[in-house]
């Protein structure tokens, strides 16, 4: 196979920044978060002149918990719509943690919904729940078509579950989410057909499209347009797959004006590689170089059927890229010195960062054996460039292991408090890594997380 890429990357020398303050985005999107959904419960009082009875009680909930579910609906697209003023400011992973986390209040809120309703009304017209229901969902406009949105929410909260998540694939857990996006469509109609909150009340509905559709536009532009266009401008494609370590390779891509891409050391993309059993799906990798105006470069690891195919890919392969995401970047850096905490695979990002964030930059790369250390010699000779400091920790053999506890880091970091922490590798070890930080006196702002689970 012939090389059309450096024999290794060129070294970038590290950022001359100062350390910023935080950004005031995630506290104002919180506050934009709740305030929305005082709104929603303001819309709810406004059109209740009084509540009777067990049966008004429980319609009454019932009424508040499914505009609720709505407004969150809503809320859930605008944080996955990959706006870049939220993901540079945020951060991808920690919006996928809101999306998380929102995603259950949405399902629990669409139960209590669901529930309530039914059993108020059946009380109200002193009929039986399957009764109640049956004419509910047969007899009331787009009330079925509610129904089927509601269902498919139900699965795909099921297939997000952590036990069922650990046994799909990451392929079939993404495919399945597109369903939420008819789920949403569906259930937008029932609520302005049957909510006694929108029925008669132009301003309320009004609202609620401007709502929606503003979240619609901000997906169909940054998860479909923006892409599109950066495809046909940037015209990527493979140019080399490199063996790294056992089941790890590297895949030098080119293209294009890369440079207008303004990808910074430890963004992401997500890539789709348009060969047989790939083109389907785009998974996101993190950026192993840092970004050069001739090449970009990635490192996997053969973890399922996707990464592991990486290995097999041809020079000129073409490949569709969404990003750059993630704001595990110099910007969130608030010390003048940094330690990077890195498991198996998750060294691709930090391997950008090393070579260059500011300041003084310890390296603590860990891995199962000595030959999965990953990029190993480009990481010593960043080190040697820089005049960084790097320590390895293998679990095999046992004369080289070291346990991930605060006291074992502040053996091979004893500034460590003083540090800011960015930390990449596998669940396991980052819920161990962030104990022991936590342990250390590292404060939990000076800890910045990526996470493979997204």
């Amino acid at each position: 196979m012939t090389s059309t890429t450096p024999p290794a990357p060129a070294l970038t020398r590290p950022s001359r920044s100062a350390p910023r303050p935080p950004s005031p985005v995630p506290v104002l999107a919180h506050l934009v978060i709740w305030g929305g959904a005082a709104a929603v419960l303001a819309l709810w009082w406004s059109d209740t002149r009084s509540v009777v009875g067990v049966a008004g009680w429980l319609t009454g909930a019932g009424r508040i918990t499914g505009l609720l579910a709505g407004y969150t609906c809503a809320v859930l697209l605008v944080l996955m719509a990959r706006t870049p003023l939220l993901d540079r400011a945020i951060g991808t992973d920690r919006l996928a943690r809101w999306h998380a986390m929102g995603g259950r209040y949405t399902i629990s809120l669409a139960c209590a919904h669901v529930l309530l309703i039914i059993w108020g009304y059946s009380l109200e017209s002193r009929t039986g729940v399957v009764d109640q229901t049956t004419t509910l969902v047969l007899h009331y406009p787009d009330l079925l078509k509610g129904t089927v949105g509601f269902l498919l929410f139900l699965v795909t909260a099921i297939v997000s579950a952590r036990a069922v998540r650990r046994r799909v694939s990451y392929e079939t857990w993404h495919f399945l989410h597109f369903a939420t996006y008819l789920a949403v469509f569906l259930v937008f109609g029932h609520q302005l057909s049957d909510g006694a909150d929108f029925t008669g009340n132009r301003s309320a509905q009004l609202a609620w499209y401007a709502l929606y559709i503003g979240a619609a536009a901000l997906l169909a532009w940054y998860r479909f347009a923006v892409p599109v266009r950066r495809a046909l401008r940037h015209r990527l494609y493979v140019t080399e797959v490199r063996p790294e370590a056992p089941g790890v390779v590297s895949v030098y891509l080119s293209g294009s004006r890369l440079e207008e891409l303004r990808a910074e050391p430890g963004q992401f993309f997500r890539w789709r590689f348009l060969t047989r059993g790939l083109w389907w799906a785009a998974n996101p990798y993190s950026l192993s170089a840092a970004p050069h105006p001739a090449y970009l470069r990635i490192t996997v690891k053969a973890s399922g059927g996707h990464s592991a195919a990486l290995a097999r890919l041809e020079p000129g392969t073409r490949v569709l890229t969404e990003g750059p995401y993630g704001a595990f970047t110099a910007r969130r850096r608030r010390a003048r010195k940094t330690l990077l905490l890195g498991g198996g695979v998750g060294i691709t990002p930090l391997r950008t960062l090393f070579e260059t964030l500011p300041g003084e930059v310890t390296l603590v790369y860990r891995a199962r054996r000595p030959e999965d250390l990953a990029l190993r010699a480009e990481l010593d000779g960043v080190a040697a460039a820089r005049g960084a400091t790097v320590h390895y920790v293998v679990d095999e053999p046992a004369a080289y292991s070291s346990p991930l506890t605060a006291e074992a880091l502040r053996g091979l970091v004893p500034d460590l408090a003083e540090r800011d922490v960015y930390l990449c590798g596998p669940p396991g070890m980052t819920q161990a890594a962030l104990r022991a930080l936590r342990d250390a006196g590292v404060p939990r702002r000076r800890v910045h997380h990526e996470s493979f689970a997204l």
